[in-house]
């Protein structure tokens, strides 16, 4: 039984791999995406504020590190992927598996798996919604799931697929990336480098509420992308881990290496986070989305 069903399961991500990467693009297109008219060399002429951060030469061979490294955690993973994906299917309806595109390195959207968190009609009626904290349609076997992060460890099959990191900014929805862009100057410099599993941000800074909080994750992904190294990648695995534990707080952060304030660093001006250029009254997401 075990055997059948890591067959189906890989079977499954590979059928799936295999459609996504042969839409047409007329039906990429369609769902809001970057069309070939819109390239990241558009956006970038367009950041009048914000300075382009400077890509170290660590990405020129991250790709072997990612290959070498999620290789076998992807195989360790294995027998705790299906044991929640089993949980799933025992405690909700649909599918235990997840799948939704997300927009990855130059605008190139791929299919982003996870184990499924929450019901399967969670946006059936509204469309799009940013989650929040205390999100109702995250089913209790769901909220465990995310706190210990096991929702994402099927993220490591589309690593190995060379579609995103393990470390790197977070990817997100296409219809997302094209209204933040419009709202934050900068905001496409994140698809400089491949989306990660994990990140800088992810680290120093809670889920996101509002414009403020998006721009002071970028703060984050920007201070990666200009100090990314593979000494950094490893030392924010290991806070990952810390804080899938909850034994990451600000002194484990600061024992860590990895605790920066928004406020000190170069970009904090350009995405107006400094104390003196911030909007206490910035719209929250929830409002942006279901406006546009």
């Amino acid at each position: 039984m075990p055997l059948r069903f890591s067959t189906k399961f890989f079977i499954g991500l590979w059928l799936s791999s295999v459609v996504m990467d042969n839409l047409p693009s007329s039906i990429i297109n369609s769902s809001g995406i970057f069309g070939e008219s819109s390239s990241v060399i558009r956006f970038v002429e367009n950041n009048q504020r914000c300075p382009e951060p400077g890509k170290t030469s660590y990405f020129g061979w991250k790709d072997y590190v990612d290959q070498i490294l999620a290789i076998p955690l992807f195989v360790i993973s294995i027998p705790i992927v299906l044991l929640a994906i089993l949980i799933v299917r025992a405690t909700s309806k649909g599918s235990g598996l997840y799948s939704q595109v997300r927009v990855g390195k130059d605008g190139k959207v791929f299919t982003m798996y996870k184990v499924r968190s929450m019901r399967v009609d969670a946006e059936s009626a509204t469309g799009a919604v940013w989650a929040s904290k205390q999100d109702p349609r995250v089913t209790t076997v769901g909220r465990v799931f995310r706190k210990l992060h096991i929702d994402e460890l099927p993220q490591l099959w589309n690593v190995i697929k060379g579609e995103m990191s393990l470390v790197g900014p977070r990817p997100e929805r296409p219809q997302i990336v094209n209204i933040l862009d419009q709202k934050i100057d900068g905001y496409i410099y994140r698809l400089y480098v491949k989306p990660g599993i994990t990140g800088y941000a992810q680290l120093n800074q809670s889920s996101d509420h509002d414009l403020n909080d998006v721009r002071r994750k970028i703060v984050y992904d920007l201070e990666y992308i200009q100090h990314a190294s593979f000494t950094f990648d490893l030392i924010l695995i290991f806070g990952t881990i810390l804080k899938s534990m909850h034994l990451l707080n600000e002194r484990t952060l600061k024992m860590l290496g990895l605790y920066k304030r928004v406020e000190d660093s170069q970009w904090a001006d350009p995405l107006l986070v400094s104390p003196e250029l911030i909007n206490p009254n910035t719209q929250t997401l929830s409002d942006i989305l279901r406006s546009s």
